[in-house]
């Protein structure tokens, strides 16, 4: 019997809906044949043993699940996500610029140093980018570390703080929008399409609100519904990065649709799946046949 070692951390368990991901991930491999082991990290010299992995942990190059991914790659074992999808999503100014690299419609994107830090930098930027600008830290994860800027003010507030952390941030141009499409892609083929309702509260999918946590609302929308530049160009973007399993994030305002960014080994457990029940299979599927 072939085994599917799913990797998890405490806070994979923290609530709920990531507990019945998993459980309905375990489920659908037993009854495709497997047998399922949960890896937490101090397991993690179980991958070895295991004939594919799926990473269901945050994935960063600075954490143990780069290292049970790296590890997994290092004796032949297939898993989701590959360690050079991890480095490259994990730092926005790499991923942006592997998106770049293939043509990969985006908002203006600028890169600024920290020698670049200038007033007279920051005066260009508001002109040729257009006013608010989005600033970036480029390991953000989860919305943090992104901050909406109106004035030059306001954008060296934010850019020097973030500047401690980075030796780059990301400057972009502002497109405004009520929800985002996730277009979920494996292997360079649709897997799932949902919208992203942003709170009214805030330009983002998850903000701190007055001391309070804000998430948007998840909405699974069948394929038919979805524009065909939308699905193409998450595609596209998937495809820039490598051939594993992205969610990418897509604003399509006025007709004209622009990636905000790529996200490897994506959530699923707030019904982004609702319309696509073989989701996990595909998964599964992909990860024993390769």
């Amino acid at each position: 019997m072939s085994r599917l070692g799913i990797f998890v951390d405490r806070k994979t368990l923290s609530n709920s809906e990531q507990l019945n991901a998993l459980i309905r991930c375990r489920d659908v491999a037993e009854e495709m044949g497997h047998g399922v082991d949960f890896i937490f990290p101090v397991d993690i010299n179980k991958i070895p043993r295991m004939d594919a992995l799926f990473i269901r942990a945050r994935t960063d190059p600075m954490n143990v699940t780069y290292v049970a991914a790296r590890m997994a790659s290092f004796h032949g074992i297939p898993v989701i996500d590959d360690p050079h999808s991890i480095q490259v999503c994990s730092d926005k100014v790499n991923m942006y610029s592997h998106l770049l690299k293939k043509g990969v419609a985006l908002p203006k994107t600028e890169f600024l140093s920290k020698n670049e830090l200038t007033v007279e930098r920051v005066t260009r930027l508001f002109d040729e980018l257009g006013s608010p600008l989005i600033v970036k830290e480029p390991s953000t994860s989860f919305s943090l570390r992104v901050e909406k800027v109106n004035d030059i003010a306001e954008f060296f507030h934010v850019a020097r703080r973030f500047i401690r952390l980075s030796d780059w941030i990301v400057v972009q141009q502002f497109i405004a929008s009520r929800y985002d499409w996730r277009v979920g892609v494996l292997d360079g083929q649709l897997l799932y399409v949902c919208k992203y309702t942003i709170p009214s509260v805030t330009f983002k999918i998850q903000a701190s609100v007055n001391g309070h946590l804000v998430y948007c609302g998840v909405e699974s929308v069948p394929e038919r519904s979805v524009p065909s530049k939308v699905i193409k160009l998450g595609i596209d973007a998937a495809d820039a990065v490598g051939r594993g399993l992205y969610g990418v994030d897509i604003k399509n305002t006025n007709g004209d649709a622009y990636v905000i960014e790529v996200n490897d080994n994506p959530s699923l457990e707030s019904g982004e799946d609702t319309c696509y029940p073989q989701v996990y299979q595909k998964i599964i599927s992909h990860l024993f046949a390769a």
